[in-house]
């Protein structure tokens, strides 16, 4: 039974070539949301052929999960898997593709579990240092003025989610420049790009090693950033959107020779001063459609043998 090896090959296949096709094409940074759904589904398609492999591997070793597996199959399709041919391999595999899969998952609690802290700390902070007025109902507001030397803009997950201004920036941001940090910050809010930075988190570390895991989670923070602004710049301006970035990260040191940490704003704010030309909308929806066929390919390799004892 090589079907299992086969699938591993294939999410090896795909973990390696389709990052270094996606770093070589240049629409990525043209169109982020569609690139956002492409590397969903690349990554969705290498955790796909695991699952299966462990599932058919599972299903080789142990006659009992091979019973469940194939409960409602025809004989000839339990037949056409040969799962009687299975070698010792198939128990050792099936149990270390198991024990990644309870990693991964462990790895996404605990990172889910540090982003509800982290929330937890900061809404205490915010309800310390801008407490509630007599009769105000909690959350009520949904943009909350913080007193602070620093401009700053983030928005506050939770229920309900809440925008975060500094005194300093709103001395900073001037006309509909402050318009526009709130259509970013609820783009983020609306398109739940929290979860998808927490997914990405997770999986680059519970497989440090692994090179795609670790390119899907540079490229979310910087494709929903760059998603963020193309929305804001829609409704707000290119212009308006671009001197809103430069107020806010100023006096952060990301415009000067060294850049800090947040390196890609120069980049964000030379994109949106210099908009590339936006893909057309048939070749979106080409780009759209091959990507979502991609998680496709290892279930039909799966169910090949399947499908030609029943042809």
């Amino acid at each position: 039974m090589i079907l299992p090896a086969a699938l591993l090959l294939l999410g090896a296949l795909t973990a390696v070539v389709a990052p270094r096709l996606l770093a070589r094409a240049d629409w990525p940074d043209r169109e982020p949301v569609v690139a956002l759904w492409v590397w969903q589904c690349v990554v969705a398609a290498v955790l796909l052929c695991c699952a299966l492999s462990m599932t058919l591997s599972a299903a080789a070793a142990w006659s009992v999960v091979g019973g469940h597996v194939f409960a409602t199959a025809p004989r000839a399709v339990v037949e056409a898997y040969a799962l009687g041919t299975a070698g010792p391999w198939a128990a050792t595999t099936a149990l270390a593709l198991a024990c990644g899969g309870l990693w991964t998952a462990a790895m996404l609690v605990r990172e889910v579990a540090r982003a509800r802290s982290r929330r937890r700390l900061r809404r205490a902070e915010l309800l310390h240092r801008a407490p509630l007025l007599p009769g105000e109902v909690p959350g009520s507001g949904r943009v909350v003025v913080l007193e602070g030397e620093r401009p700053d803009a983030w928005w506050l997950p939770g229920t309900p989610p809440q925008l975060v201004v500094t005194t300093a920036a709103l001395r900073r941001l001037k006309g509909r420049q402050l318009d526009a940090v709130l259509a970013h910050e609820q783009e983020h809010a609306q398109a739940r790009h929290d979860w998808l930075l927490h997914c990405s988190a997770a999986l680059a570390d519970a497989f440090p090693q692994v090179p795609v895991f670790a390119a899907f989670r540079d490229e979310m923070h910087r494709l929903v950033e760059l998603a963020a602004d193309d929305t804001a710049s829609r409704r707000f301006g290119r212009l308006t959107t671009a001197l809103a970035l430069v107020e806010l990260n100023e006096d952060r040191g990301v415009f000067g020779p060294c850049p800090a940490a947040q390196a890609h704003v120069p980049q964000r704010v030379h994109r949106l001063l210099t908009p590339p030309n936006r893909l057309t909308a048939a070749r979106r929806l080409r780009l759209t459609a091959a990507a979502s066929l991609v998680p496709v390919v290892p279930v039909l390799l799966a169910f090949v043998p399947g499908l030609r004892a029943l042809g």
